[in-house]
């Protein structure tokens, strides 16, 4: 069943909680710095998917070049050495064949469809930690395939495997983020995954713009202008790999695992305040809660899988997967986080991402150089706008967020296809109007960068209850990753066959993830992970047994008001002071 309630027996402590908490935003951020420092260090995983992006831009150029996402090195890479000539020339039947060259792009994404799904399990099993090292190593091998290719086969493989470890660090990473940050400021830490990820992406487009220069950028250019922006993606992948290491267990996961008092530590260490500290120890306790609350409902619903075997826990693993899908609540939250990601791809970020160059140089920027000077200001003015996202998401609220950035980037999407439809046959008499249908391009980027390439995966992230949460994350995220796929495969076609069409495609579907928000999804912001099951009505779902044992349970480590009045630490229970030790 899904996790408990904080309701009328959890009430008293969640509000203690809060009133003990600090701010959010920038002062939340510099309060926990800490907690800062580890998450802006994980976040390290976004700016390797940012830099695996921009190296597929080059590529597709010729099919419209890379599609702007949450993770841009590896898209504005791929976008950029597309267009490059010794790439031409060294993958010259892939590059001249319309579908494989929309394969060299796409196959990045289907390879992270399959990470996603993989780390669901890995994440609960090996830890958030462990399965973000293990998703290095297989991102390293498959960049490393790419860098020394010889033939088109050896980049299709290279770029699926460096696929499966980007999937699987856009899953965990937000995880792991979401976990061990404190309610006010999780927002914001989660955010700095899409900050690294745009960053990514902008470094990558002028590193890909510099190379391309090296031996000339005509028929004489060095294979180094392409294998050098590949290889460059080893650098943040072995520092992350090696110091994530050293950074701490998600707490979450520990008390998952039965280690309280390592999960005590850890939250100890990271608010920088005592063990005993009242704010602490209601945090670590309302974990603690819900963790007893799901492990009493898995005995009752599956006492014949609690053996601890390896055959008792794949089915029991496989059961909660199916809870997902039985159980109401869940399947709600399904709902909400496959849908959210199906609409963050559907709003056309990747199309412009990936295809940029090709873009621009369709709105009249006819020169090569022009072009790709102005898909780098994209990756500026992205990276830019994301920053206020990681300030402020946690004082503004997820909705406002969405919603506003939504039909922002819809607003752009219907005036860029106004001009296209208008003056496309004649952008060399009307170079103004090429460069405000440019300039309404740089504004639908900033309002993803602000609004939904952080803002999705925030919502995404803190919505599970424990028990599910690495499975839940891995369905929302493999939508984000199958759509991402689609995207990139028909972006191409669009474009040739419906030429400003596409706008209009992509902005009805920005209009409508805009609604999809304001009607359906409920506001998450300044809840605990715990109190999700509230807002997503499993309250409402619990059957009177259930409340009864989750009330027993919050009684036992004393987080429910006593009658007499006492508070948090005033506890007289002999159990409760038992469980608590």
């Amino acid at each position: 069943m899904a996790g408990g309630t904080t309701s009328d027996a959890g009430g008293f402590a969640a509000a203690r909680r809060k009133n003990l908490a600090g701010q959010s935003g920038w002062a939340g951020l510099v309060h926990n710095r800490k907690v800062f420092a580890i998450a802006v260090f994980a976040s390290l995983g976004g700016l390797l998917y940012g830099m695996c992006k921009e190296q597929a831009a080059v590529h597709s150029q010729f099919t419209i070049a890379l599609y702007v996402t949450s993770a841009t090195f590896l898209r504005l890479q791929s976008g950029s050495v597309l267009r490059m000539k010794s790439f031409e020339h060294r993958m010259k039947d892939a590059v001249d064949d319309v579908n494989k060259k929309g394969w060299l792009v796409a196959i990045l994404e289907l390879g992270a469809w399959a990470g996603v799904l993989m780390t669901g399990y890995l994440a609960d099993k090996l830890s958030r930690k462990y399965t973000i090292v293990l998703a290095v190593v297989v991102f390293c091998i498959g960049v490393v395939v790419q860098t020394a290719a010889s033939a088109a086969d050896s980049i299709y493989g290279g770029r699926f495997v460096t696929g499966l470890g980007v999937g699987s660090l856009s899953m965990a990473v937000p995880l792991y983020n979401a976990e061990i940050a404190p309610p006010e400021v999780r927002g914001s830490l989660v955010a700095l995954q899409q900050l690294a990820i745009t960053f990514g992406i902008m470094i990558s487009f002028w590193i890909d713009f510099g190379t391309n220069y090296i031996g000339g950028t005509g028929d004489g250019q060095h294979e180094a202008a392409w294998r050098i922006p590949l290889a460059l993606q080893l650098v943040p992948a072995v520092i992350l790999g090696v110091g994530i290491l050293f950074m701490p267990f998600s707490p979450r996961w520990l008390v998952n695992q039965g280690r309280d008092d390592e999960a005590l530590q850890v939250l100890s260490s990271a608010r920088g305040l005592s063990p005993d500290s009242e704010i602490v120890q209601i945090e670590f306790l309302e974990i603690r809660a819900q963790y007893l609350f799901e492990k009493e409902t898995a005995e009752l619903k599956y006492p014949q899988y609690q053996d601890g075997s390896f055959s008792s826990n794949f089915l029991l693993g496989f059961h909660d997967y199916v809870s997902l899908l039985r159980e109401r609540t869940l399947l709600y939250r399904v709902a909400v986080g496959s849908l959210t990601m199906f609409f963050q791809q559907w709003t056309g970020i990747n199309a412009i991402l990936y295809y940029a160059p090709s873009i621009f140089g369709s709105l009249g920027l006819n020169s090569n150089a022009i072009s790709l000077l102005a898909t780098g200001v994209v990756g500026i003015v992205m990276f830019i706008a994301t920053i206020p996202a990681v300030i402020w998401i946690d004082k503004s609220g997820r909705r406002p967020v969405l919603i506003s950035g939504a039909f922002l980037m819809a607003l752009c999407h219907f005036l860029v296809a106004i001009l296209t439809g208008l003056f496309r046959h004649s952008w060399e008499t009307h170079p103004a109007a090429g460069w405000v249908a440019c300039v309404f391009v740089w504004i639908f980027a900033i309002g993803f960068g602000y609004s939904w390439g952080p803002c999705a995966w925030i919502l995404v992230a803190e919505i599970w209850p424990l028990s599910v949460r690495g499975k839940g994350i891995s369905i929302a995220a493999s939508s984000n990753w199958m759509n991402n796929f689609i995207v990139g495969q028909v972006t191409p076609t669009m474009l040739e066959n419906l030429s400003f069409g596409t706008f209009i495609f992509f902005g009805a579907f920005s209009l409508m993830g805009g609604l999809f928000i304001w009607f359906f999804v409920p506001e998450t912001k300044g809840l605990t992970l715990e109190e999700m099951d509230d807002i997503f009505g499993a309250s409402k779902g619990l059957a009177v047994a259930d409340q009864q044992r989750q009330d027993a349970i919050f009684r036992r480590l004393g987080l429910i008001k006593e009658p007499h009045g006492g508070s948090f630490d005033e506890r007289s229970d002999e159990e409760t002071k038992a469980e608590k030790k």
